[in-house]
């Protein structure tokens, strides 16, 4: 395999790949490697940025290595590509944009940037009934929170791969989704790409030729978190066309407005514990398969994808991967600097996963053990991303001044919904990131490594506390007047140290 180096030029850093390792971002202070050929924990892309103007793309997924001394890419199966001479962070993207990933014009729903999405997840697990969804959306008006998305997690349906309502737990779908409408939400079900073979659609889709096969021909049989399944093979025409009409058939008999697309992982032959060798209706690049997944999301107004490949400038949700609840950067550490991420690789309509968490193992440990204060920094944290999520009920799980700082800050993302949801409007046209890093906007003025405070556009920079304890945070202020959410006023270029007890959560507006 060739190898390609190009040469650091002074000050120069290095964004994207994988959005997941954004909290490694920027590369360059010390040596990183990334194989994007093995990519299978959240979005990605074969795009690599740099805050000198340069970029490299490839239609390809490829190695690279960062040093302090050079970037060195490894040619795979297609031209990687090194364009020079764009000057910035930003003017590297707007081209690799325009050039690579253009902007569809589309965008998701707009409740998805007016509102909160609320999963049942956390409240119901591999549990949901009618009742329950019925009781935890009454509850979420009850207590003082708007109805937004909500999201019918994992098992609402008879089986994988048979996506219809289970009749026993869901008597009647129809009037459930009616009644959440009329309470202002709109309906997402969870779906994924893996088909029990124990259930009467496998045998339908095995004679129709619709399932993923081992080279020998048999049905592979692959280990996911919840067993063993067959997988659709979504790679051909009639087996992609077979799965959306699932999803249409959910819409036209039950009138729901969207799908959390989950899986969608890259399955690379002879891994993922399949025996023998992995066999696709006909040969794919690597990753390829991961984005004709991902692909099943567009053209409905409600798409959420945890996995994606390429797939800049489309109308879909991309939720980072599920986080613990931690504060470290597999937790709260991390939303900023993978939120960072998603915009530079093109992801623009980006979702922090759940508020306290979602990762399965960990929130639902016996081991688990809350933290009112982190749950209370991960909403206001999230609150201000372009797209939020809760699941975990903050009813259940606060009491007293904490559930009120909860509240003020879902009441402040509906105050400023209006505004997120413009510059998802100006996205969806110009592709420009909605969630921004201060590089990205205030080029070359020592922001390159700034990852624990981020802009909403131009004119709104927030600056979150993120480590347990702490009750006032340094901010650094790019050029301009900026007026913080306590009417203080702050001259920029600056740095000042601000108050930020558990019930704030710093704000601030450019106001020339």
């Amino acid at each position: 395999m060739q190898s390609i180096q190009l040469k650091r030029l002074p000050g120069e850093y290095w964004w994207g790949g994988v959005i997941n390792e954004g909290v490694r971002m920027p590369y360059g202070d010390a040596e990183y490697v990334r194989d994007l050929r093995h990519t299978d924990d959240n979005q990605a892309s074969p795009l690599l940025l740099s805050n000198r103007g340069r970029y490299v793309w490839s239609d390809e997924p490829f190695a690279f290595r960062v040093d302090e001394v050079e970037l060195t890419f490894f040619r795979a199966d297609g031209e990687v590509k090194v364009v020079e001479g764009h000057g910035t962070l930003q003017g590297a993207y707007r081209h690799a944009g325009a050039a690579c990933f253009p902007p569809s014009g589309l965008m998701p729903d707009p409740l998805a940037f007016l509102a909160p999405q609320y999963c049942t997840w956390v409240e119901m697990f591999y549990e949901p009934t009618q009742e329950k969804i019925l009781r935890y959306a009454e509850s979420i008006l009850a207590n003082g929170m708007p109805s937004g998305i909500l999201i019918i997690d994992d098992n609402w349906m008879n089986d994988y791969g048979m996506w219809d309502f289970d009749k026993h737990r869901f008597p009647d779908p129809k009037a459930m989704v009616e009644k959440l409408h009329g309470m202002g939400f709109k309906v997402m079900l969870w779906v994924c790409p893996y088909v029990s073979a124990d259930c009467t659609e496998y045998k339908k889709l095995l004679a129709n030729d619709l399932l993923m096969k081992n080279a020998d021909g048999s049905p592979i049989l692959r280990r996911w978190w919840n067993g063993y399944s067959a997988v659709m093979d979504y790679t051909k025409e009639s087996g992609a066309s077979w799965f959306r009409g699932r999803l249409d058939r959910l819409i036209e008999q039950y009138g729901v407005d969207g799908f959390k697309l989950d899986a969608g992982e890259p399955i690379l032959p002879g891994a993922d514990d399949v025996l023998g060798q992995v066999a696709w209706c006909r040969p794919l690049s690597v990753m390829e398969d991961c984005e004709a997944y991902a692909r099943l999301g567009i053209g409905y107004p409600l798409s959420e994808l945890r996995m994606c490949w390429k797939l800049g400038g489309q109308p879909l949700i991309q939720r980072q991967r599920d986080k613990h609840h931690s504060w470290d950067r597999y937790g709260l550490a991390g939303l900023i600097p993978n939120a960072i991420a998603q915009g530079l690789l093109g992801y623009a309509f980006n979702c922090p996963d759940m508020v306290g968490g979602g990762m399965d193992g960990d929130i639902n440990s016996p081991d688990f053990r809350f933290d009112s204060e982190l749950f209370v920094r991960y909403v206001q944290c999230s609150a201000l991303f372009p797209v939020m999520q809760f699941s975990m009920a903050p009813w259940r799980v606060l009491r007293g001044d904490e559930l009120e700082w909860c509240l003020n800050a879902v009441r402040l993302r509906t105050a400023l919904g209006p505004e997120i949801l413009a510059l998802a409007r100006q996205s969806a046209e110009d592709g420009l990131p909605i969630l921004r890093s201060l590089e990205f906007s205030y080029p070359q003025q020592g922001y390159e490594k700034l990852q624990d405070q981020f802009l909403l556009g131009e004119r709104i920079l927030v600056a979150p506390v993120l480590q347990k304890g702490q009750t006032s945070r340094l901010v650094r202020f790019p050029e301009g007047r900026w007026e913080g959410d306590d009417g203080t006023v702050t001259v920029g270029p600056a740095e000042a140290v601000v108050e930020a007890p558990l019930s704030r959560l710093p704000w601030f507006r450019k106001i020339d």
